[in-house]
C-alpha cells in the first residue's frame, strides 16, 4: 500500500477496495493479517451507524471469504484533502447466494501508508432492476466521463 501524495483519489479508493477484497477472498492468509495490511490497528468504520473497530471488522471479514464470488466498485467521484478521501461509488457484489449493488458514500481518513485509519459510510441497497449491472471478477471500473454514454 502506497499513500495519497500524487494519486488520482479515484484510483486510490477503488485500487485500496479491489486489492483488500482481492487479497481477502482469493488469498490464504488468515484475515487479521490481510485487515493489518490494509488498516491501522486503531481503525474505526461506521456502517449506517454501526461501529466496528478492529476486532469487528476481522470478525467481518471472515464471512465474506466464506461466500463472496466476485466483486466490483464503480467510482463516481473521489476528492482527497491531505489523509482524508470523500468518494461516492457503487459496489457491484456477487455472493454464493445472491448478486446485487450498494450505492456508498465514504469519507475516510488514511495513513502516510495508505493504511485507513477511520471511515464513515453510508450505504443504500440498489435495486436490481435499477442497478442492470451483474458483477464481474474482483476489481474496479472507472465510470464515464458526464456527457458520454457507458459502453
Amino acid at each position: 500500500m502506497g499513500g495519497l501524495d500524487g494519486i488520482d483519489p479515484k484510483e486510490f479508493i477503488g485500487n485500496f477496495f479491489t486489492s483488500f477484497t482481492n487479497d481477502l477472498v482469493r488469498g490464504d492468509e488468515d484475515p487479521a493479517v490481510v485487515v493489518d495490511r490494509y488498516h491501522t490497528p486503531d481503525i474505526v468504520q461506521f456502517a449506517d451507524g454501526n461501529r466496528m473497530d478492529r476486532t469487528k471488522l476481522i470478525a467481518h471479514t471472515r464471512p465474506v471469504r466464506k461466500h463472496q464470488t466476485g466483486a466490483r466498485w464503480e467510482v463516481h467521484e473521489a476528492m482527497a484533502d491531505g489523509d482524508r478521501i470523500a468518494a461516492r461509488y457503487t459496489l457491484h457484489f456477487q455472493t454464493s447466494k445472491r448478486a446485487g449493488s450498494v450505492d456508498v458514500h465514504f469519507f475516510g481518513q488514511f495513513a502516510v501508508d495508505g493504511r485507513m485509519r477511520q471511515a464513515h459510510m453510508l450505504t443504500r441497497s440498489v435495486p436490481a432492476k435499477a442497478s442492470g449491472v451483474a458483477p464481474a471478477e474482483v476489481g474496479s471500473e472507472p465510470s464515464p466521463d458526464p456527457g458520454q454514454s457507458p459502453a
